[in-house]
């Protein structure tokens, strides 16, 4: 993560990348409804839940390039679409750990780091400086966890597209989870560095 702000391009609220984050986030409480459907005696509709994510990735896409590329870079688009990826993280870390498709103990592991990040956004404020940005590391690590999420809930099933996918889904968990909290460890090195320097300047 880098403490840093992205230069502002337009206040406006119904631009087209806002608009894309917006119906992203609509689409997590139907994803959550679809996968955990089996579990309240509905029928299984992960085929769905996949389709749901899958735009959910399409759009997290386009949101970031055309905001770039039309210049409609937003204080609201900067809220919208990291809130976005984190309430579909966390959706599915709800409804794979309610199957039992993931165990718990991954599911806590990653609710810590996001629980450490919101502990640090905090002392970054009474600081006075801006949240976060996502670097690399922490881009390539919520890039494994959305590859990962989906293969492990096809891996609820049998046949060897199942299996395939569980051997590669588990591959994508291990390497965001150590990209997760390797990007939340370095956010907090940098962090403690702010803090010193600022009480040092004091």
């Amino acid at each position: 993560m880098e403490v840093q702000e992205t230069r502002v391009q337009t206040d406006r609220v119904l631009t087209i990348p806002n608009i894309l984050s917006m119906a992203r986030l609509l689409g997590v409480p139907l994803f959550l409804w679809l996968i955990l459907r089996p579990e309240f005696g509905g029928p299984k509709s992960d085929g769905w839940a996949l389709l749901v994510l899958m735009l959910s990735g399409v759009s997290d896409y386009l949101d970031g390039k055309l905001a770039r590329r039309w210049n409609q870079i937003s204080k609201l688009g900067r809220l919208l679409d990291p809130a976005a990826d984190r309430l579909y993280i966390l959706s599915t870390l709800v409804g794979l750990t309610w199957r039992e498709i993931l165990p718990l103990w991954l599911a806590l592991a990653l609710l810590a780091r996001e629980l450490m990040l919101l502990v640090m956004v905090g002392i970054l404020r009474r600081h006075g400086y801006p949240p976060p940005q996502v670097n690399f590391l922490g881009k390539a690590a919520t890039f494994n966890l959305m590859y990962a999420f989906p293969l492990l809930l096809l891996s609820d099933g049998t046949g060897w597209l199942a299996s395939l996918a569980e051997v590669f889904g588990w591959a994508f968990a291990g390497w965001g989870t150590t990209l997760y909290w390797w990007a939340g460890i370095l956010y907090v090195v940098q962090v403690r560095r702010l803090v010193k320097a600022d009480t040092e300047a004091d």
